[in-house]
C-alpha cells in the first residue's frame, strides 16, 4: 500500500498541535478585513484569533476567500513529488468554491502525476464539524486504513457528523446577507439566539430560536439529545468565537447529561467562519442523525 497523506484546510478549525499530531497538511483559506487579507492558518502565524476577534469587533467590513487552484496545486504538488497520494477533505461545498478549486488543482495534477492518486471528499461540513470528520478519518487511518477505504468512510460518515450553533450578534449574518435587517434589528432588540445546523446539502439552515445564552445552551444540549447516536466513547468537538466561557458552560452541560462521552476538545472558531458569525458564538459537534424538521 503507497505512502498517502491526509489533506483538509484551515476551515476546519482543529487545534494546531492536535493536527500536528495527527500529520494533517492544511491549505490556508484566506480572510479580508476592512482592505487587508490574510491566511487564515491554523498556527494563526499570519494572524493570531485575538488580533483577528479585536479586528472584526471593530471592522466595517470582513470576507474570506476559498483556497485558489494554484495555492492547492502547490500543496499538492509537494506530497505527489514526494511519491505520496493524496485524500482531501474539504470543507463544504454549500459554502465555499474551495471543493471546486481543489478538483481544478487535482485534475491538472493527475496528467502529470499519472501514477499518484488524489482523491477529494466534499465533507458537506464546517469549523469543527469538518475537523471531527477529519480527526475520525485519522484515526481509521492509524488503525491501517487505504486510502480507498478512508475515502469511503468519509463518505459513509459525513452526513452524520451533526452542527449545531448560534450566533450571538445579528448584524453579522445580515451584513454576509443571511439575514433581513429588519429580523436582524428585531432579534437583536428582543436578545433572541437563532440556532442554525447545516444541513444534507452543506449549507447552513435556521432551525429555532432561543432567547438569552442560557437557554440557547440549554436547547443546544436538548437538540444533541434528540440526535446523537451511541454517545458513549464518543469525541465532541465545540468552537467558539472569542467566547470561551459559553463554551465551557456548554461543555459542562453536556457531561452531566452524557457522562459517557469521552472527551470534549474545545476550539476557536477560526477567521473562515468567524468572519460571518461575529464574536461570541459557540458551535456544538457530534456524530449522529441529521434533525428532519
Amino acid at each position: 500500500m503507497n505512502e498517502y497523506v491526509i489533506m483538509s484546510d484551515s476551515c476546519c478549525d482543529l487545534p494546531y498541535e492536535l493536527a500536528q499530531r495527527i500529520s494533517l497538511i492544511t491549505v490556508p483559506l484566506g480572510a479580508t478585513i476592512d482592505g487587508d487579507t490574510y491566511e487564515a492558518n491554523l498556527d494563526g502565524k499570519a494572524l493570531t484569533l485575538e488580533r483577528f476577534y479585536e479586528l472584526l469587533a471593530v471592522s466595517s467590513s470582513a470576507s474570506t476567500s476559498a483556497v485558489s487552484s494554484g495555492l492547492f496545486a502547490e500543496y499538492m504538488e509537494r506530497e505527489l513529488s514526494a511519491g505520496k497520494d493524496i485524500l482531501y477533505l474539504a470543507f463544504s461545498s454549500g459554502l465555499s468554491a474551495t471543493y471546486d478549486n481543489a478538483g481544478i488543482a487535482a485534475g491538472e495534477l493527475r496528467a502529470k502525476y499519472p501514477e499518484r492518486k488524489i482523491y477529494i471528499v466534499d465533507t458537506m461540513c464546517a469549523s469543527m464539524g469538518e475537523g471531527l470528520l477529519v480527526y475520525l478519518a485519522a484515526q481509521e487511518k492509524e488503525k491501517g486504513a487505504s486510502i480507498e477505504e478512508l475515502r469511503d468512510f468519509a463518505e459513509g460518515i459525513k452526513h452524520n457528523i451533526c452542527h449545531w450553533f448560534f450566533v450571538d450578534e445579528l448584524g453579522y449574518l445580515k451584513r454576509g446577507g443571511r439575514i433581513s435587517k429588519s429580523t436582524a434589528f428585531v432579534g437583536s432588540l428582543l436578545n433572541i439566539k437563532p440556532i442554525l445546523l447545516v444541513d444534507e446539502s452543506g449549507h447552513l439552515a435556521p432551525h429555532s430560536k432561543a432567547r438569552g445564552v442560557k437557554n440557547v445552551i440549554k436547547s443546544m444540549v436538548e437538540h444533541m439529545g434528540e440526535t446523537i447516536r451511541d454517545a458513549a466513547g464518543q469525541t465532541v468537538m465545540i468552537s467558539h468565537a472569542d467566547a470561551f466561557d459559553r463554551a465551557k458552560d456548554l461543555a459542562e452541560t453536556i457531561k452531566q447529561k452524557f457522562p459517557n462521552i469521552k472527551d470534549i476538545i474545545i476550539n476557536h472558531i477560526g477567521p473562515t467562519i468567524g468572519c460571518h458569525t461575529g464574536p461570541g458564538c459557540i458551535a456544538l459537534f457530534f456524530k449522529g442523525v441529521m434533525p428532519t424538521g
